[in-house]
């Protein structure tokens, strides 16, 4: 496969980040928020739903955790969305707090001749080596032994990686750190790195597109892209040695270890948790808030979160995300007294 087909290829993969936006009369309000594409599509069905119930709209621009958190920095949205937790001392410098809003999933995905969704398996120790360019072709050694009876193509691989500051980057390459040492001392764990080979897409969207473009392509997305774009995901070998596939109950078993109320901040990375059923590239979805933001604003996205954390639960599972225990919202609903000054009681629609 030529480099040049490559290029063609992605500029071809619709690398526009998704939006929600819904028309309003001029003095009808809405809402803003920016960043994370891997909360995007229960995102816009909670949106959408919200919308018809109550008329205040959304506007939000799914491009990326990293575009996210600059622009509650520079207070142009009244809420920002990462998968990259910030630190307890990078709340506090920058007036800001986080809360998660959901349990995400992500898969590598791949488009392989003959090969179908989940027929694939790969462990961590293969998908690092892959994403550091050691494995370059779907008929190595090293994939064929986790797949015996499986025909796989002596096809190059094509990486697919993302482009942008990316939370769902920073997940990946979390549990790549904790399942490779030489992952974690060349390329490590951020929402950018420096990818030793393939190319970028923006947002999970492009990644999807892309990888859907090129035969040989392997990427990463939150488990809904897959969905949605009908693509072939894999199986992964977990911490437990047992091969699980990304689902409801997956994603439900690695976050069950998630006890919010023993840190500061909820900040807590769920990569690579015990359990037989654990999918060990399961993370979260924060929502970032100024702590001097306008306190009407404020009032109106925690209004609108807490329809969402509480009458979305239905929504998100059909999407395959994780809802919030109803514990975790009690937790939620308190640090939002603390540090906004702001008190909604509303624990209905908890399963």
């Amino acid at each position: 496969m030529s480099l040049s087909f490559i290029k063609k290829a992605a500029l071809a993969a619709g690398i526009m980040a998704g939006a929600i936006s819904v028309a309003v009369a001029a003095d009808q309000q809405q809402l803003t928020g920016a960043g994370s594409t891997a909360i995007y599509p229960v995102l816009a069905a909670w949106a959408d739903q919200y919308h018809k119930d109550t008329g205040i709209a959304l506007n939000y621009q799914s491009i990326g955790s990293g575009g996210g958190i600059q622009q509650i920095k520079n207070k142009t949205v009244n809420f920002g969305a990462t998968d990259k937790p910030l630190k307890p001392e990078d709340l506090q410098a920058n007036k800001l707090i986080q809360f998660p809003a959901i349990i995400i999933g992500i898969t590598p995905v791949v488009n392989i001749p003959g090969i179908a969704p989940g027929q694939l398996r790969l462990n961590g120790p293969v998908l690092a080596d892959i994403f550091l360019g050691k494995i370059s072709n779907w008929n190595d050694k090293a994939i064929a032994a986790l797949n015996p009876g499986v025909t796989l193509p002596d096809m190059p691989i094509a990486v697919v990686h993302r482009a942008d500051g990316s939370g769902t980057t920073f997940t990946f390459t979390s549990y790549l750190s904790k399942i490779s040492d030489e992952w974690q001392t060349k390329v490590g764990n951020d929402s950018a790195v420096s990818w030793p080979t393939g190319l970028g897409g923006k947002g999970n969207e492009g990644v999807a597109s892309f990888v859907n473009q090129v035969k040989g392509g392997i990427g990463y997305v939150e488990y809904a892209y897959a969905l949605q774009n009908k693509m072939t995901y894999t199986k992964l070998i977990n911490s437990d040695g047992k091969t699980v596939s990304p689902d409801l109950k997956t994603f439900q078993a690695a976050s069950a270890n998630a006890d919010f109320s023993k840190v500061d901040g909820f900040f807590l990375i769920l990569t690579n948790q015990p359990g037989a059923d654990s999918w060990p590239i399961t993370g979260a979805t924060w929502v970032l808030m100024r702590t001097d933001g306008d306190k009407v604003q404020n009032t109106d996205v925690l209004k609108f979160f807490t329809w969402c954390l509480t009458k979305g639960q239905d929504q998100a599972e059909k999407l395959q995300y994780v809802p919030l225990t109803s514990k975790t919202y009690g937790l939620i609903s308190a640090y939002w007294k603390a540090k906004l000054g702001i008190s909604l009681n509303n624990h209905q629609n908890f399963h």
